[in-house]
């Protein structure tokens, strides 16, 4: 699946539009309160400036919707980010392709950035207008996608904007170009003992990407809620815990299918309301107190989670093992991140809420690989093809 990066074209003298993932969490002040998507992006912006090309750095941030106040999904305080991890002026656009887009476009000369508008203010990115896809295709002379977290989706700006330069290089930005690599070359050719673990809230999120991972994996270990609606599936009792009563009898499949691949909870952390502090039991899996919920998997399964780590060669995560946010309900969590962290395998997060707790926990850097993109590293998990990634010039 390897694409030509930005690397391997010239770029000196001519204009690429670069797809970037800037949808970050802006404040109450429409200031950026975490700049890690605009800071993954530098190394591929860097490329083009340092070699001389002009950059169109285009991207959408939130689903602004009409009537809404459009100034808080503005685009305009990430140009300001992005300006100060560059040490240079970026110059900001306040359309995507009418007058000022095209007047600023114009101007643009070697080594400079501009950076357009929230794409989704206008409605051609959403429906993957043609017309839409034209005008800002007709601004570059190279396309190059660098925002694996959108790649899974069909938006103008992610296919029919390379779609419309056919003929013309498109590129991969190196993040997708890593994410590529470990997330499809790394499943595809695991190192072996392969080892996933699964946690979150829902089954129905995870069902495709379970069902794919058992068919390579040689262990899919299960925490986070939707282990409850696993235990309900074994006739266990789960008290007050979240589980999905419509996916019982297809957690039973499941059980079937993955036999002793599938390795579920053998005990869980109750409490009797959603805080730290409220009355805590620890209780062997599926036998949860009619009062309690679970929160966290047990000391016992974490334990044992950690030591099937050990002798793994390859490692993916996706989704905590119970509240991670809420001490002592990290603590499951907080152990399998410790084993994959202290582990030699080559460690693949998942992006999402498994991508905050282990920034959150401090393991980031002993990890291989943080993937940007929740959605996009599901969909890649599940074994899905992305269109976007797909039309791109084959290396």
């Amino acid at each position: 699946m390897a694409k030509k990066s930005i690397a391997d074209v010239n770029v000196a003298g001519k204009t690429v539009l670069m797809r970037v993932d800037f949808n970050v969490p802006l404040d109450e002040n429409c200031n950026v309160t975490d700049d890690r998507r605009v800071r993954m992006a530098v190394p591929s912006i860097q490329s083009v400036i340092d070699r001389g090309g002009k950059l169109i750095l285009c991207s959408h941030l939130g689903q602004p919707k009409d009537g809404e106040d459009q100034s808080k999904f503005s685009l305009k305080p990430t140009a300001a980010t992005l300006s100060t991890l560059l040490g240079k002026p970026v110059t900001f656009a306040t359309d995507t392709v009418d007058a000022d887009a095209t007047a600023k476009v114009a101007a643009l000369k070697d080594g400079e950035v501009l950076l357009l508008e929230n794409l989704r203010f206008n409605k051609g990115e959403k429906k993957g207008d043609a017309a839409f896809a034209a005008k800002l295709a007709a601004f570059a002379d190279i396309y190059c996608n660098d925002a694996f977290g959108t790649c899974h989706r069909t938006d103008a700006s992610m296919v029919a904007v390379p779609q419309a330069m056919t003929g013309k290089p498109r590129v991969v930005g190196f993040l997708v170009q890593k994410e590529i690599q470990y997330l499809s070359d790394a499943i595809a050719n695991p190192q072996r003992p392969f080892i996933a673990i699964l946690g979150g809230a829902k089954v129905s999120d995870k069902i495709n990407v379970i069902k794919n991972l058992l068919g390579i994996c040689d262990k899919v270990l299960i925490g986070g809620a939707m282990a409850y609606t696993f235990s309900l599936a074994k006739g266990g009792k789960v008290g007050k815990s979240r589980v999905e009563l419509d996916k019982v009898e297809l957690a039973k499949e499941l059980i079937q299918l993955g036999g002793s691949k599938l390795v579920l909870p053998v005990d869980t952390h109750c409490g009797d309301a959603f805080k730290g502090d409220c009355n805590k039991v620890v209780v062997k899996a599926g036998e949860i107190p009619d009062t309690f919920e679970g929160f966290d998997i047990g000391p016992a399964t974490a334990a044992q989670y950690a030591e099937e780590l050990k002798s793994a060669k390859t490692v993916v995560w996706n989704g905590p093992m119970g509240v991670f946010e809420m001490p002592p309900f990290d603590a499951g969590t907080r152990i399998v991140a410790e084993a994959i962290a202290n582990s030699s395998a080559t460690s693949i997060i998942g992006g999402g809420d498994s991508a905050a707790a282990i920034q959150q926990l401090g393991f980031a850097d002993k990890v291989s690989h943080v993937s940007t993109g929740g959605g996009a590293s599901l969909s890649m998990l599940e074994g899905e093809k992305f269109a976007a990634v797909e039309l791109l010039d084959e290396a």
